[in-house]
């Protein structure tokens, strides 16, 4: 573990995406909330500061909590962690919660530390599993068929060169199996045109696919929204950051069903029985960064916040219709 943790960021601390504009929508801050991306704390840190009694810190990622260990002191049992999913949320507390907060995707630790293999500019081990448990990045392009993986890309990463991409790694596996960040960044930069300035990496689309299948992110995060119904008390506040549009639509839709804008029938779910609404939209637009933000934090720019109350209505049961889930079943357009 000591030479592990050279590799460690730094404690400085780390503000994240929409946190101000996150504060003020669910101000005044009281009672308990859960944190159910941990991250590097900085959610938790701002819920605690704004007059949160206690925050439950969920991860999945266990070197998070290393990083934490010298900070997290201060809050004493105003800061309770858990190694573990969002998706089970509602069973790491025995009292209803006053608000959740998820902060999706791959944080900028993350992504920094090239040992976690996530990044497609730093040489590293193809890995990119969030809880270091289960198959990886490798394992998917190295065993999976040519279909399953130019469906991947498709479905997962909007990426429109799926085939031509998914032939060559299977091309170039048969040589020699992927081992490295660096080695399938390449094969795909000679799948795609290089873009103009100021367009993002070729790979950028088809690592954030490999990474979302391998984590199962968006299992995870249906699941977290249906967790967070059951766990918030009448008048909590769910409160969620989404980086790329499958995330955003997978969240709006969810608590556009559950805050009774699903009755009506649409293209994408039939229409069903009006009942309660389970939540209460506090905003009927989502939320991005100001220009203050975007100048502190570029990664930023694609971010988007949208919060609801919940009511005191029955938790619904599963329905996950119409919530525009990506389906692995469409092959790649080229």
């Amino acid at each position: 573990m000591a030479a592990q943790a050279s590799t460690l960021p730094d404690a400085t601390p780390h503000v994240p995406v929409l946190l101000r504009p996150l504060l003020a929508a669910v101000a005044p801050v009281s009672g308990l909330w859960l944190d159910g991306t941990f991250g590097a704390g900085g959610y938790a840190r701002g819920l605690l500061e704004a007059g949160a009694d206690c925050v439950i810190g969920v991860d999945r990622d266990p070197m998070v909590f290393e990083m934490a260990a010298d900070w997290t002191k201060k809050y004493g049992d105003r800061l309770r962690l858990v190694e573990g999913t969002f998706s089970k949320l509602d069973t790491y507390s025995d009292t209803p919660l006053d608000g959740v907060v998820l902060d999706l995707g791959v944080s900028s630790m993350q992504l920094d530390q090239a040992e976690r293999g996530f990044s497609f500019m730093k040489e590293g081990p193809l890995d990119m599993r969030m809880s270091q448990t289960g198959p990886s990045a490798a394992d998917l392009v190295n065993k999976a068929t040519e279909s399953e993986i130019a469906d991947v890309l498709f479905q997962y990463g909007e990426e429109r060169a799926s085939r031509r991409i998914a032939k060559a790694i299977v091309t170039a596996r048969a040589d020699a199996p992927f081992e490295t960040t660096l080695q399938l960044a390449d094969v795909i930069e000679k799948c795609i045109p290089r873009g103009k300035p100021g367009q993002s990496h070729p790979a950028t689309r088809s690592f954030q696919a490999i990474r979302i299948a391998v984590n199962d992110e968006f299992g995870e995060l249906v699941a977290g929204l249906e967790a967070a119904e059951r766990a918030l008390g009448a008048g909590g506040q769910l409160a969620v950051v989404t980086f790329h549009s499958l995330e955003d639509r997978i969240v709006k839709r969810f608590l556009q069903a559950r805050s009774g804008g699903g009755g009506q029938g649409s293209r994408y779910a039939p229409e069903t029985e009006q009942k309660q609404p389970q939540f209460k939209l506090k905003f009927r637009r989502a939320i991005g960064p100001d220009d203050e933000e975007l100048g502190e934090n570029p990664r930023a720019r694609s971010a988007k916040l949208r919060v609801a109350i919940r009511t005191g209505a029955e938790a619904a049961p599963p329905n996950r219709t119409g919530l525009g889930l990506p389906g692995l079943t469409d092959r790649g357009r080229h």
